[in-house]
């Protein structure tokens, strides 16, 4: 049974930065995608980075908005997937779910009508101003 565990939300000032962690579990494939997403209230569901998981060095996917601020990794040792965020802005208040797909192949999908087929509970990220 896979299960993902987010942790590392938390608030902060606009230019602050947090790191979230993903615990993973039960995954049993070579190749899978794994991503975070966040939601604030009444907006989209929208991917911040996505990472396609298969012993090579894969180019992540990150949305424009959060470019050169956010690192998306992988902690082999601990099994975790990382969000480093740095300079957040208010606009990056949401929640945020770590999510994983083990149907994709090669790469990872980040369109908002692709729901990925196993997600964390999340993890609020508040930024004030």
């Amino acid at each position: 049974q896979v299960q993902l565990m987010e942790s590392g939300g938390g608030s902060v000032q606009a230019g602050g930065s947090l790191r979230l962690s993903c615990s993973r579990s039960g995954i049993t494939y070579n190749h899978y995608c794994m991503g975070w997403f966040r939601q604030a209230p009444g907006k989209e569901r929208e991917a911040v980075a996505t990472l396609y998981i298969d012993g090579r060095s894969s180019k992540p996917y990150y949305v424009d908005s959060v470019k050169g601020r956010f690192v998306i990794s992988q902690d082999n040792s601990k099994n975790t997937l990382d969000l480093q965020m740095n300079n957040l802005q208010p606009e990056d208040t949401a929640m945020y779910f770590c999510a994983a797909d083990t149907r994709l192949w090669e790469q990872c999908l980040e369109e908002p009508g692709y729901r990925y087929n196993y997600w964390g509970q999340g993890t609020q990220v508040t930024v004030s101003s």
